[in-house]
């Protein structure tokens, strides 16, 4: 439930900042964002669920592995999506404005850890002291699902048939269950950083942030700053103490 409310928060996010960068007569209407974002998750299936399935089957049939080799061509299939997401980021971050986005995404990994901590919600404070690497972080989760979904379709393969379609089909089904797990994964490695066994656990996740997120600009904490003030006033809450007057980006 609070994962399909924070995706409807984020779709919410998309469409004004969307909006906002486009001229009035090519605004987006919620019924094109919701054609897009069923064209992404179709996508995304079939890149991450999909193929990785048939590339397994391909590597089968091609060295006539017997097919009760269940545990070995899950670590072939989980280490071709594993290697497709990481490919995917890297390649992403290669274009300009998404390595934009990433600098953003870093900026609001430091002004979260100042605002948990009680710090005073000050750029240049923020960017020396705190890192861009969170284990709330939505890459992440990703990772976490990547990794259960190994274990989690080596156990389904051990009670089902190995036709082709049950196999794509109870994996895609598994994304909701597995999505949830994984956000409680992170909830409670965030409220123990301090267990030798999170903080080794969550090493990998935290590597791939390294490529999602990069070292903010001082404008770009400021922007951070103003949301995280806006979330705290809407949700109620008693904000950080406030910054020192700082000059307007």
């Amino acid at each position: 439930m609070v994962l399909g409310e924070s995706l409807t928060i984020g779709v919410k996010a998309l469409m004004i900042s969307a909006n906002h960068a486009l001229e009035e007569e090519e605004q987006l209407s919620e019924k094109q964002l919701g054609w897009t974002l069923t064209v992404s998750m179709v996508l995304f299936s079939a890149i991450f669920i999909m193929l990785p399935v048939l590339g397994t089957r391909l590597i089968e049939n091609l060295f006539d592995v017997a097919p009760e080799r269940k545990l070995t061509f899950n670590l072939i299939e989980g280490a071709i999506r594993l290697s497709l997401f990481v490919g995917y980021l890297l390649l992403i971050g290669q274009f300009k404005d998404v390595r934009r986005v990433f600098q953003y995404h870093g900026a609001e990994h430091k002004t979260i850890y100042a605002y948990e901590n009680g710090d005073p919600l000050d750029p240049k404070l923020i960017d020396d002291k705190y890192s861009t690497l969170h284990v709330r972080c939505g890459t992440n989760f990703l990772f976490i699902v990547l990794f259960l979904t190994i274990v989690a379709h080596f156990v389904m393969d051990l009670f089902l048939p190995p036709a082709l379609l049950p196999r794509i089909g109870l994996r895609i089904a598994a994304i909701p269950l597995l999505a949830g797990i994984s956000y409680e994964a992170i909830k409670l490695a965030s409220r123990n950083e301090d267990s030798m066994f999170f903080k080794i656990s969550m090493l990998p996740g935290l590597a791939l942030q390294r490529i999602t997120t990069k070292p903010p600009s001082l404008d770009q904490i400021e922007v951070a700053i103003a949301a995280m003030q806006a979330v705290a006033d809407e949700a109620g809450e008693p904000g950080a103490p406030e910054p020192p007057a700082a000059p307007v980006s």
